[in-house]
């Protein structure tokens, strides 16, 4: 009798992705997993600050944690949730491009939403006529150096002090700060001058190899802002010279500071070049954007071999496009930017008026929603030998010691503007309102109240700061 063929056994097939699952099942590893993979520099750094929060879900200026409990967003991501978080509105957009399945990054054809976004952008920048669609904003950035080189035949680049333009090697090239760019040279041969020295930005152009002048109209550095009739004078001076005016609106652009571009502050004021990326995001895909003139552009682009010499892979894809479309919408029909002028300036006349009340703090200054607060050495004894002790061991520390008990107290997430600044930045989702200004100042009286009544667990809380920047020296 014949034995029956053995059945041979089928190999075990691999469960499909499933994104939820991996997430339920590995989420909790996240910091070890960024310590082990990734910068392990900066779950080390959260959670000397107490930063390691667990938040679960967002949406417009809020996050929420694993226990229900509610989180105000003052950072917008650096300013790329300038929305806030999943607007319905983006969201359908992102959606309605996938579901479409168009026939995206071909390279040999011209699809439509580039050219819709382009228009849409430039119908706001009346005096630009071209734009070049990338993927950041130190990518628009490079963007417009290269293309202010080409354009001038002249190789050298001014910028300001304390400028943020990026950390690409272009853009690094004009970043005002010594700590982003140490160790990284040799970069391009550009120069820097203080933010609103006209006097300074003569000097370089009279040596007539200057193809351009690269300025924030507000530094999101500090959140100091050029001074009245800087920016036309500039211009003045750079058209005298043949060289070009360049706007970094990266992150002061579309609302932020209540008019859509920052420069528009200033009557007559018209760019060459403008970079503008973040908020164009809706937070969801990655894009960056420099508006130019028409001959720019075309002498960049001078013939059909030089059809490419400036392009990127990912560039005018079809769901950074839809995504800045629907931004764009959303900006024009829910009145965004005339929100943001009008909410920053009830937040900044309110901080403002504290000014008197608390002599640790100095200033408020800042434009729509974009605002400085910064604090500065007071003049009572008491006071004056813990700022002493703080400023010993690292500047910046006593704005990190307010920044701390406003996210562990007040459940309200901020930012110290800059390595060893003591200066904290205000960019929200510009969608917020009088609700979540009120949260914020009440929280903000709080915490000043417990720093100049000599409240022990915020100071205890600087020890442990003093130590950790003594160790790290």
């Amino acid at each position: 009798m014949t034995e029956p063929p053995k059945q041979s056994k089928q190999p075990e097939q691999p469960e499909p992705f499933d994104l939820a699952r991996l997430l339920a099942e590995r989420g909790a590893e996240r910091y070890e997993l960024h310590a082990r993979h990734l910068n392990h520099q900066l779950p080390r750094m959260l959670h000397t600050i107490g930063f390691d929060q667990v938040y679960e879900r967002a949406e417009g200026a809020y996050f929420w944690d694993a226990d229900g409990n509610d989180y105000l967003d003052m950072l917008a991501g650096f300013g790329v949730m300038g929305l806030g978080r999943h607007h319905p509105v983006v969201r359908k957009a992102l959606h309605d491009v996938l579901d479409a399945s168009l026939a995206d990054l071909t390279r040999f054809d011209c699809q439509p939403l580039p050219g819709l976004l382009a228009e849409k952008l430039l119908a706001h920048s009346p005096h630009l006529d071209r734009v070049f669609f990338g993927n950041s904003g130190t990518e628009a950035v490079e963007t417009a150096l290269k293309f202010a080189r080409y354009a001038t035949g002249k190789p050298r680049i001014v910028y300001c002090a304390h400028a943020f333009h990026g950390l690409t090697t272009g853009s690094l090239s004009v970043n005002g700060e010594a700590g982003f760019r140490d160790g990284f040279a040799p970069l391009l041969p550009d120069t820097a001058i203080e933010l609103g020295d006209l006097a300074a930005l003569e000097r370089e152009l009279a040596r007539g190899d200057v193809a351009g002048f690269v300025v924030e109209p507000i530094q999101g550095k500090g959140v100091h802002a050029t001074p009245p009739g800087f920016l036309l004078a500039a211009q003045e001076l750079l058209r005298r010279h043949k060289a070009l005016l360049i706007a970094d609106e990266v992150q002061t652009g579309l609302g932020r500071t209540g008019d859509f571009y920052a420069y528009q502050h200033e009557a007559g004021v018209e760019p060459d070049l403008v970079c503008v990326a973040k908020a164009l995001s809706g937070g969801y895909v990655p894009v960056g954007a420099t508006l130019g003139k028409d001959w720019i552009f075309k002498k960049v682009y001078s013939s059909m071999d030089r059809v490419l010499v400036h392009s990127a892979s990912f560039g005018s894809n079809a769901q950074a496009m839809a995504a800045g479309l629907a931004v764009l919408s959303v900006i024009e029909d829910e009145q965004v930017v005339a929100n943001a002028r009008a909410t920053g300036e009830l937040l900044r006349v309110r901080l403002a008026a504290l000014v008197g009340r608390y002599e640790l703090l100095h200033e408020v200054r800042g434009r729509g929603l974009m605002i400085g607060i910064e604090f500065g050495r007071p003049d009572s004894l008491r006071l004056r030998s813990r700022w002493t002790m703080l400023q010993a061991a690292r500047k910046g520390l006593f704005a990190q010691l307010v920044v701390v008990p406003l996210l562990h107290k007040h459940r309200i997430l901020t930012q110290v503007s800059g390595d060893h600044l003591e200066v904290i930045k205000l960019i929200p989702p510009l969608t917020i309102g009088e609700r979540e200004v009120e949260r914020f100042v009440e929280a903000f009286t709080a915490v000043m109240d417990d720093a100049h009544g000599g409240g022990g667990l915020m100071w205890d809380f600087g020890k442990t700061l003093v130590k950790q920047a003594v160790a790290n020296r």
